[in-house]
């Protein structure tokens, strides 16, 4: 897949597992809806969508296949499946914001002048819940002890230009967010 990759301000949502990160960009897209040079691209996972997560499925071989055609502007691994944003995510220019790992911050810095990460999180008791409510992790308490263990290894917290403690309302979350990414369209 080819495009011209124009300059692209790149929002990076990172965060531990059940943070919120998709609800709050899910509610932060609905209020800037008409707001055109701003962009949340569907990300690819080696899993069948659900109403949890919106995205793009392919399985495991055709994941590779579209690493090898160079179709992915940032990929990983994480929980046993594979991750990517499309390059074609990217030619839109604006500001585009993206679900990603922390593991893949800084690559997308090197890649991406101007890169900014926005840092979700909420207290271990309400991620455990969120975790369970969703109902996606084979096993559950183990596998949703095995995520929120993750917390630690990976905390992009001190990178990060804005930190969004989700245990308030998705409305006050959403709506920093949404005031974050319009700052950047404007500034």
């Amino acid at each position: 897949m080819s495009c011209e990759l124009v300059p692209v301000r790149l929002v990076l949502v990172v965060g531990p597992s059940g943070a919120g990160k998709d609800t709050l960009m899910a509610r932060a897209a609905v209020a800037l809806a008409g707001e055109a040079r701003i962009t949340f691209p569907r990300r690819v996972v080696t899993r069948v969508a659900d109403a949890a997560e919106d995205h793009d499925s392919l399985d495991a071989a055709e994941f590779a296949a579209a690493v090898a055609k160079g179709c992915f502007a940032l990929h990983w691994q994480a929980h046993g499946l594979a991750y990517g944003i499309p390059v074609a995510a990217l030619c839109g220019g604006g500001v585009v914001v993206c679900n990603v790992s922390r593991a893949v911050i800084a690559q997308a810095r090197a890649q991406f002048s101007g890169t900014q990460v926005v840092y979700v999180t909420a207290p271990r008791e309400i991620r455990a819940a969120r975790l369970a409510a969703r109902g996606r992790e084979a096993g559950q308490a183990d596998a949703i002890m095995a995520r929120l263990a993750r917390e630690a290894a990976g905390n992009a917290q001190g990178s990060a230009e804005l930190v969004i403690d989700n245990k308030g309302s998705v409305e006050a979350g959403a709506a920093r967010l949404a005031k974050f990414l319009v700052s950047l369209v404007e500034g």
